[in-house]
């Protein structure tokens, strides 16, 4: 692939690097209005034209708001609970606890450098954009259909697994079996409801965040705390942290660990919605990127407690795995709280998933919105298309829960479909973090920092943060079950090859000539496409 040199600086380095995490307010192409104080919403949209793009979207989210988004989409509550009976399975406690400790502090580290390329790009069309501005249009266009892919596959995933708890509470409230026809039923329904709240506008998606936050963190310490307080029989310290369980088929401890990393890697994606949400954020060269380390690091914190607690609570490990509610942590809280309390529990549960489900709409329609306001997806003029009156791409949220039932529709015939739409997620989304940030350390001292970056730990963070993405991918396109049949096959890395020769196909009859990022500098304000308002 002959990738398009980095452009050279627009301004010379005046001084030495910063100390790490340094909030630099000197003037920088990103920055043009002043030298020093906070950024305020004229410099956000002077920043953003500077980018070559026309501020659209409604400025409406804050520090808080911009963290709000990527805490809502990591939500532990989600991830961690819904894919909590597959780790149970695949690696057992010792795994799950581990797993979370280690894939947690490499996703701080991707994290921290992934903000640190957003300060200086903070723009709706997030990793792809940086990946054009640093390494040029093929580059882009690969970053885009990974994390397009990826973004897709969290409300997939997200939203269908909200889908099994709530057929896990209708199953003890109503005594209604859990079929993959009842909660495909399920699942589209809380697509609708999803893209509703989008449509309505980003004012309505920022209260929500902010609801989702405090639910969250709420919601963490009254599931730990209840199941620690209850009088029921806990498991021993060395169960949590010592017992591995294999149920895989797979004899290799190895293999079967790294697939148990799944539960937390897969909780660990979606905080470069900050990114995507920084066209509608205040100051957000410095809120974004704060945005992206804090909810990666008040999720690590708060998954550990919930994951400790819920494991410390199991009674019966096989009947936790088989239980008749299809949602394992469901059954915990019966054994340990009885079925009254049980149901209260996945209320709150259900409630923190439908909010992560709808943080990640917004996310993935913003990027839907950026890919074909460049003129990346096919109808671009159709996606890109903001309504007057909310200022949202509405037709770019539609988009995005159409695909993600297209996703998820596997599941009727696979039992394995969820784990496999949850390995998309990773395998989509993960290699499009670790591209930024490769190619801001191929572009050495030609990359310009913004205000947020990490100074001298800028390289080395950087290489390891690539060096585990690259193991990562690899893990999660290996099969999950053995024996490998049609249906335990694992789908996820074909969906990425499928995927890649897309994009190479699109490229070579419609990227080549219709995609185009703009020019850099003011001048790109008089010469910018209009842009399709409805």
């Amino acid at each position: 692939m002959n990738l398009r040199a980095p452009p050279p600086p627009r301004h010379a380095p005046s001084s030495p690097a910063p100390s790490p995490l340094f909030f630099d307010q000197r003037i920088s192409p990103l920055s043009p209005r002043r030298a020093t104080g906070p950024l305020d919403e004229l410099d956000d949209d002077a920043a953003l034209r500077a980018h070559g793009y026309r501020p659209e979207l409604a400025r409406r989210i804050g520090g808080f708001g911009n963290f709000a988004i990527s805490f809502s989409v990591i939500c532990i509550l989600a991830g961690g609970m819904t894919l909590f009976g597959y780790g149970l399975n695949t690696g057992g406690p010792a795994v799950m606890i581990w797993g979370w400790v280690g894939i947690g502090a490499m996703t701080m580290l991707l994290g921290a450098c992934l903000a640190e390329v957003t300060s200086a790009y903070p723009t709706s069309g997030g990793l792809y954009y940086m990946a054009d501005r640093l390494g040029g249009p093929r580059w882009a266009w690969v970053t885009g259909w990974l994390n397009l892919l990826g973004l897709l596959g969290a409300i997939a995933g997200i939203d269908y697994g909200c889908a099994l708890f709530v057929g896990a509470f209708a199953n003890l409230q109503w005594g209604l079996a859990p079929t993959p026809e009842t909660t495909i039923g399920i699942f589209a329904a809380i697509l609708l409801l999803h893209g509703t709240l989008n449509a309505a506008g980003v004012r309505l998606v920022n209260v929500l965040n902010a609801i989702s936050v405090w639910w969250q963190a709420g919601g963490v310490l009254l599931i730990a705390g209840t199941l620690t307080l209850a009088p029921a029989q806990h498991q021993s310290v060395g169960f949590v942290f010592g017992h591995v369980a294999n149920g895989t088929g797979f004899t290799s401890p190895l293999y079967v660990a790294a697939l148990g990393c799944l539960l937390a890697a897969y909780t660990f994606c979606g905080y470069d919605a900050s990114s995507h949400l920084s066209e509608e954020t205040t100051r957000a060269q410095i809120a974004a990127p704060l945005g992206i380390v804090r909810s990666i690091g008040y999720s690590w914190i708060a998954g550990f407690v919930l994951l400790a607690g819920m494991l410390f609570a199991v009674q019966d490990y096989a009947g936790t795995l088989g239980t008749s509610t299809g949602v394992p942590p469901a059954q915990i809280f019966i054994d340990v709280l009885g079925t009254g309390v049980a149901k209260g529990l996945l209320l709150v549960v259900i409630a923190a998933q439908m909010l992560c489900g709808n943080a990640e709409t917004a996310a993935a329609s913003r990027m839907v919105y950026a890919f074909s306001r460049d003129g990346a997806l096919p109808f671009s003029s159709t996606w890109r298309r903001v309504s007057h009156r909310t200022r949202t791409p509405i037709a770019a949220v539609w988009l995005s829960v159409s695909v993600a039932l297209i996703l998820a529709l596997p599941s009727l015939y696979s039992p394995t479909a969820y784990a496999a739409v949850t390995a998309i997620n990773v395998i989509g989304i993960t290699p499009a973090y670790a591209i930024p940030v490769y190619l801001r350390l191929r572009a050495g001292d030609r990359f310009r920092p913004g205000p947020w970056h990490l100074g001298r730990w800028s390289k080395p963070l950087g290489w390891i943060s690539v060096t585990y993405v690259t193991v990562l991918t690899v893990v999660f396109c290996l099969p999950q079950a053995s024996p490998i049949t049609a249906e335990s096959f694992n789908y996820a890395g074909v969906a990425l090859a499928l995927v890649l020769v897309l994009a190479w196909l699109m490229w070579i009859t419609k990227g080549k000539r219709d995609y185009q990022i703009p020019t850099l500098g003011s001048e790109a304000e008089n010469t910018a496409l209009a842009r399709d308002v409805v």
